[in-house]
């Protein structure tokens, strides 16, 4: 049975962003049947897991290849640790999980570990036991295991609470310790009805219908708990894989952390069901470590430390979910991060071109988008008897900056770069802070060359990205090549053409990569790159596509040596992925403390009293004259002064006082409470210069 239409749009919106779905229940994706994604109330960890898990017909049997064994994941950088309370609203772990480990310990995905996989699947199930024993009159539907965890959908007549968690909790540690096994049983359709109407079950009658649907002659498959002829066996519609006894897992590594609303399959004509979400180790140690890290990215919350320090703000009542307003220390650091992208693509033998927000429909007609990405755009406005939409991507534009001019091959490549604002619709309930909205700007730039430049042009995008990342401390990369989609354009020779062409520029930059199959943009294959911050997390941000079809959609020429006109092959690329978004990384990545060459403010000078304003005010000239972003703050102890720039992340400050002024020095303090004591003012602006300049520390 088909997903609802606000479904629909919710998984495009999802996997337009890079956000597939981590591997959900066998069945569930076997009948497309995605579990609703979560309404705009519930927590955040609803709405990223529905995102991740909602989506149509994601095969089990999907699985990685390559020359390394990497997550699939593609949430755009969301799994369980990247949202500040990814499970719950609440910054503080359970008293269970109340010590960090003393040591970093490894947290696998189920993608990443067989065995966590079964652990996360079975208990879902247990959970939906648990629940049955407990009301009497809940209905289960679907529960898959998620990157880190698990949930389950139930009708169930009253609200769920905390305390009701830890119930539930108890009495699944009850079917743990009982260590019943998990069986396996086929049984045919009809059989599988019958055993649905006795139960009273409607959702998996529904399930049935819909696994019948896609494999009408398949038999049903079935996973009980419990030994045979037991009145308390309990059973549920699955394909697994699950643990082979409750007892396989660890009693303390399990835990159940919120609930939230979703509708049954995504429809809001349909019953609001509850959500319960867990997520299970394999060890308490795990477990803890794993309430260690969701507190600290709580901590490092860019949504809370964008307003503590007033960087940026998502107006809902001026301008709506997902659009967001730059206040002047956050748009100081945007255009730090803007300059530096364009003066090194200014180097590297890149064009800048900037591009209209909306075209006419017609374009997005040629370029595919209309058919292939139109349920992500907004809707369409007539002006003066033409209609037009506002872009997705500037893909077409830049094709379109290309046709305007003449070029033969030894004009090639072109290669054309913008920072160019694109729309997309969001549902209201997936958006989070910077990491998803509606309107953002892509650091875009696509690259027209002959078939022999692709492999050095892939190479040169894949050395820009290095070279970018590490500037901003990121140095540890996990790659992934996304195949053809279903749903996609042109024939399979270009297709594999573009997928070899891909693979050899990864091997001979001597990158390991996973195989994401069905991953790929609709007119190409890509390479994407996730980063891995200071905790930890992983993020995609880098992608590179290589497009045959739109340079034969738009009929792009060049003149080859024979005086004969061929077409270009396109390359797609973006670093950031998105401005925003890549500001909410370094937030979060910095815990707000942006390096001196990013930081809004990079030196306060912080006086005793007003007796040595003369001398602060001289300092801060001579700092204003060489670069340098400097504040005066007085009228406070020094205490306080110091602890403001402390609380406000800034990298030097200098103490002024009477002995300071006698001496020409300052009394320098770095951020975290590093006294450096005190400098001449001219060694102290020299320091500060040479750190901006070279991007490292004072």
């Amino acid at each position: 049975m088909a997903a609802s239409g606000g479904a629909r749009r919710l998984v495009a919106s999802a996997l337009r962003r890079g956000a597939g779905p981590p591997r959900v229940a066998p069945f569930a994706a076997a009948c497309g049947m995605p579990p609703a994604p979560p309404v705009a109330v519930g927590t955040a960890s609803a709405v990223r897991d529905a995102a991740r898990a909602g989506v149509l017909g994601a095969p089990f049997a999907r699985r990685l290849s390559g020359a390394a064994a990497l997550g699939r994941s593609r949430l755009s950088g969301l799994n369980m640790f990247q949202l500040s309370a990814a499970a719950t609203d609440k910054a503080s772990a359970p008293a269970s999980a109340a010590s960090p480990p003393a040591e970093p310990m490894e947290l696998p995905t189920s993608d990443e570990s067989e065995k966590l996989l079964r652990v996360r699947h079975s208990c879902a199930h247990i959970m939906a036991m648990a629940v049955q024993r407990i009301y009497k009159d809940a209905q289960v539907t679907v529960g898959p295991w998620t990157e880190r965890g698990f949930f389950y959908d139930f009708d169930i007549k009253e609200p769920v609470t905390d305390k009701d968690l830890k119930k539930i909790r108890k009495e699944m540690q009850k079917i743990v310790r009982a260590d019943m096994p998990f069986v396996k049983e086929e049984v045919s359709a009809a059989e599988a009805r019958t055993r649905i109407k006795a139960q009273g079950e409607p959702y998996k009658l529904e399930i049935l219908d819909s696994i019948l649907a896609r494999t009408p002659e398949a038999p049903i498959t079935i996973y009980h708990i419990g030994e045979e002829g037991d009145p308390k066996r309990w059973w549920d519609l699955c394909a697994g894989p699950h643990v082979e006894r409750t007892g396989d897992i660890a009693v303390d590594g399990f835990d159940l952390e919120s609930v939230a609303g979703a509708y049954w399959r995504g429809d809001e004509s349909k019953a609001m069901l509850q959500r319960l979400y867990g997520t299970a180790w394999d060890s308490k140690a795990q477990l803890d470590a794993y309430y260690h890290l969701k507190a600290e990215a709580a901590r490092r919350d860019h949504r809370k430390i964008g307003a503590d320090l007033d960087l940026f703000s998502i107006q809902q009542e001026a301008a709506g979910g997902g659009l967001v307003f730059w206040h002047p220390k956050g748009a100081l650091v945007r255009h730090q991060i803007e300059t530096f992208w364009k003066d090194l693509h200014l180097q590297r033998g890149y064009n800048l071109v900037y591009s209209p927000h909306i075209a006419k429909l017609d374009l997005w007609k040629t370029s595919g988008h209309y058919d292939f990405y139109g349920e992500n755009m907004y809707d369409q406005m007539k002006v003066e008897d033409e209609t037009y939409q506002l872009k997705p991507m500037n893909c077409p534009f830049h094709v379109a900056v290309y046709k305007n001019g003449y070029y033969s091959y030894r004009d090639l490549p072109v290669r054309l770069a913008e920072l160019g604002t694109v729309y997309r619709y969001e549902r209201s309930g997936t958006m989070h802070g910077l990491f998803r909205v509606r309107g953002f700007t892509q650091d875009d730039a696509h690259i027209f060359c002959l078939p022999e430049q692709v492999k050095d042009e892939i190479c040169g995008v894949l050395d820009l990205v290095e070279e970018v990342l590490s500037t901003y401390g990121f140095t540890k990369y996990e790659i992934n090549l996304s195949t053809r989609p279903e749903k996609s354009v042109g024939d399979n020779v270009f297709w594999k053409i573009s997928e070899d062409a891909l693979v050899e520029a990864l091997k001979s930059k001597g990158w390991s990569y996973a195989v994401d199959a069905g991953g790929g943009a609709f007119y190409g294959p890509k390479i994407d790159i996730k980063i891995q911050d200071a905790i930890g997390r992983k993020w995609q941000c880098s992608t590179v596509q290589l497009d045959y079809n739109l340079p034969a959609r738009f009929d792009m020429e060049y003149v080859d040596s024979n005086a004969e006109k061929q077409r270009p092959i396109m390359i797609h690329r973006a670093i950031f992925g998105s401005i925003e978004r890549f500001f909410g990384i370094l937030v979060e990545n910095y815990a707000g403390a942006f390096p001196l060459w990013l930081a809004p403010e990079q030196v306060r000078l912080l006086m005793v009293n007003s007796e040595v304003e003369p001398y602060a005010r001289e300092v801060a000239a001579a700092m204003r004259a060489a670069g340098v972003r400097v504040e005066i703050k007085g009228n406070a102890s020094i205490a306080k002064l110091v602890r403001n720039a402390q609380q406000q992340k800034v990298p030097v400050a200098c103490i002024i006082g009477k002995k300071e002024v006698e001496e020409g020095t300052l009394s320098v303090r770095l951020l975290g409470g590093i006294e450096v004591g005190a400098l001449g003012k001219d060694e102290v602006l020299s320091r500060v210069v040479k750190g901006i300049a070279s991007k490292s520390d004072f």
